[in-house]
């Protein structure tokens, strides 16, 4: 299936999302760009945009609809590894064998919202609204995508580490709700799903990055 046909059906399934499907183009295009050039995603909410954020990274690092088994050559890595290591130990299986069939290949996306010793020391010792920021500055590389997400558009640790992703040289996208807040403005492609109350633009965010997730494994797992 061609990956833009996913966003077909997205439109079909959710015809509330009709006029905002070229912002999720705009949005797949970025990432599309960021993996093809070997980077990664950071993604980053809070409260349920937390969990989303989670839920998204769950999605790329592994298999989502199709199952991304390693190549020959990495298996043959894998066993090698193994037996390597198993007759170094003395022991007689060969852990790598197991890890080359069950092993799947991942799209490198980090979720910055469970990192608790980093977080609560950033808290406790400096800022705890820059949290996300921090992790930015560390992990991110220019080439790199933030995908921040705030049902309000307005969440401050949000806005910070959109900033720091900027001066990074990363590309960012914001999904939110509402008018868009101050993300709309921050951020290079804003998806503003067209709801006002938190837990409906929550609902509506879940569709829109599946349908982004579905589009990349399609993209580069097409076998």
């Amino acid at each position: 299936m061609e990956p833009m046909r996913y966003l077909e059906m997205l439109e079909e399934r959710y015809p509330v999302l009709g006029k905002i499907v070229p912002q999720i183009r705009q949005a797949y295009e970025l990432l599309e760009e960021c993996y093809a050039g070997g980077n990664k995603l950071l993604v980053a909410g809070n409260g349920g945009s937390c969990a989303d954020s989670e839920h998204i990274v769950g999605e790329l690092m592994k298999g989502f609809v199709k199952r991304r088994e390693v190549s020959q050559e990495d298996a043959v890595l894998l066993r090698k590894a193994g037996r390597f290591l198993s007759e170094t130990a003395d022991i007689p299986e060969n852990l790598g064998e197991e890890l080359a069939c069950c092993l799947q290949e991942g799209l490198p996306a980090i979720a910055l919202t469970g990192h608790n010793g980093l977080s609560t020391a950033f808290l406790n010792d400096v800022n705890g609204e820059m949290i996300y920021a921090q992790q930015l500055w560390g992990y991110g590389e220019a080439g790199d995508v933030f995908l921040g997400i705030s049902t309000s558009g307005n969440s401050k640790n949000i806005l910070y580490a959109l900033v720091a992703a900027k001066a990074k040289g990363m590309k960012t996208i914001g999904l939110t709700g509402r008018d868009g807040g101050k993300m709309a403005g921050f951020a290079d492609v804003s998806i503003i799903v067209p709801e006002d109350e938190t837990y409906k633009i929550q609902e509506l965010h879940l569709p829109v990055y599946h349908a982004l997730c579905l589009m990349l494994e399609e993209r580069f797992f097409m076998s």
